[in-house]
C-alpha cells in the first residue's frame, strides 16, 4: 500500500464540541481576496462573502492582497469597501521589480508609494515571503530583511500609524531537505516551489534574527508577525522576541496545526501574551473552517483534524483544543485588532 493510500481511522472515544458561534465578534487579521496571486473573492460577489462572514460572526476582515499597483489596491477598494466600507481593510504592498533600474532611489520611491497607497485607503503594509529569499539589489545582490537601505519604508509606517503584516522564512521544513525525515515531505510534493533549501537559498535562522534585528531597531514601527512570529514551531523564540520588542505581534493564519500540536505551550503563550497575539485564518473565507478555529480556541476537545481535508495538508498529526478564558479570547478576537487598526477611531 502506497502512503497516499493511508488513512487511518483513529479509535479513540474524544468529545467532540461543535462550536458554531465565537463567545465574542472576530476581526479575521490575515486573509487574501485575491488579485495580486490569483482568483478569490476577487471575481465573486462582495454579497457572498459577507454571507460568509456573518455566518461566521466575522465582524472585519484584513485583506492582505492590496498589493503595489494602483490598478489593484483600487479594485480592492472599489470591489469590497466601497460597498462595504465598515468590514474590510486592505493593506498595500511595495514593488520590489524597480530596484534594479532605480539603485539608491528606490527606497525613498517605495516609501512615497506607499504613504500614497494609506492616503487612498490601505490600512497597513504587508511584505511577502519572497523578501529575504529572492529580492535582489541593483548589484543583484541578495537583500537582507534588515538591510539600512530599506529604513525609510519602516519609518514611513511608523509616520503614519499603520501596521507592517511581514512574513519571512516560515515553515521551518520548508528549508530542509526533502528527504524521509521532512515532517511536510507530502505537502513540499505536491508544491515543490515552495522548497527553499539552503544551498541556494539562506539558511533559516539567518533569516528569522534577521527579523527580529530589523524589529528591534524600529521599535516606533508596528510589526505584526504572521503565522505565529513566523516561527510557530519554537515559542520560546517568539517570546523571547516579544519581551525585548513591545512593538511586535503575531497572528494565527493558517498556524493551528503548529499551536495545536503543541497545546501545553500554546495555552501559556496565549495566557501570557494575550495583549500581542491576533485572530486570523489565512485561508479562503468559509464558515467550516471558522468554525475549526473556534473549536481550537475554546473547546478542550482532544486529537482532532486541523484541516478540513483528509489528511490533512501541512502534516500528518492532530491538534488539541486550548479552551482559552473569556478575557483572552475577547483580546484574541477582535480587542487586539481593533487597537492595532484603530478600528472605531
Amino acid at each position: 500500500m502506497l502512503l497516499r493510500d493511508y488513512h487511518p481511522r483513529s479509535q479513540l472515544v474524544t468529545a467532540k464540541v461543535e462550536i458554531e458561534r465565537p463567545r465574542f465578534p472576530v476581526v479575521d487579521a490575515h486573509n487574501h481576496l485575491g488579485g495580486n496571486f490569483g482568483g478569490g473573492w476577487i471575481n465573486r460577489p462582495v454579497e457572498e462573502l459577507i454571507e460568509v462572514m456573518d455566518q461566521a460572526e466575522v465582524e472585519i476582515l484584513v485583506d492582505l492582497d492590496g498589493g503595489w499597483g494602483e490598478d489593484i489596491l483600487e479594485r480592492h477598494l472599489d470591489h469590497f469597501k466601497a460597498r462595504a466600507p465598515d468590514r474590510f481593510i486592505h493593506f498595500g504592498g511595495v514593488d520590489w521589480d524597480p530596484w534594479p533600474n532605480m539603485g539608491n532611489q528606490f527606497s525613498e520611491w517605495a516609501a512615497a508609494r506607499f504613504r500614497d497607497q494609506v492616503h487612498r485607503g490601505a490600512g497597513g503594509l504587508k511584505i511577502w515571503k519572497g523578501f529575504g529569499l529572492s529580492i535582489r539589489d541593483d548589484a543583484d545582490m541578495l537583500v537582507a530583511v534588515d538591510d539600512p537601505r530599506l529604513d525609510p519604508i519602516w519609518e514611513t509606517a511608523a509616520d503614519l500609524g499603520v501596521p507592517v503584516v511581514i512574513h519571512v522564512a516560515d515553515p521551518v521544513a520548508f528549508f530542509e531537505s526533502l528527504n524521509h525525515t521532512n515532517e511536510r515531505w507530502e505537502e513540499l510534493n505536491a508544491h515543490p516551489e515552495w522548497h527553499s533549501p539552503s544551498p541556494p537559498f539562506p539558511n533559516f535562522i539567518s533569516i528569522i534574527e534577521s527579523l527580529a534585528r530589523l524589529v528591534l531597531r524600529h521599535a516606533e514601527t508596528t510589526f505584526i508577525g504572521a503565522h505565529v512570529g513566523c516561527y510557530a514551531e519554537n515559542l520560546g523564540w517568539v517570546s523571547d522576541l516579544l519581551e525585548r520588542a513591545p512593538n511586535f505581534y503575531v497572528d494565527i493564519g493558517a498556524r493551528i496545526a503548529e499551536l495545536g500540536r503543541q497545546p501545553y505551550a500554546s495555552r501559556k503563550f496565549f495566557l501570557q501574551y494575550p495583549d500581542r497575539i491576533l485572530f486570523g485564518t489565512d485561508m479562503p473565507a468559509n464558515v467550516e473552517r471558522y468554525h475549526l478555529h473556534y473549536r481550537f480556541l475554546e473547546s478542550d476537545d482532544e486529537y482532532f483534524n486541523y484541516d478540513l481535508e483528509d489528511p490533512p495538508t501541512q502534516g500528518r498529526w492532530r491538534i488539541y483544543g486550548l479552551d482559552l478564558p473569556d478575557e483572552v479570547l475577547q483580546k484574541v478576537y477582535y480587542e487586539n485588532a481593533y487597537q492595532i487598526f484603530h478600528i472605531g477611531n
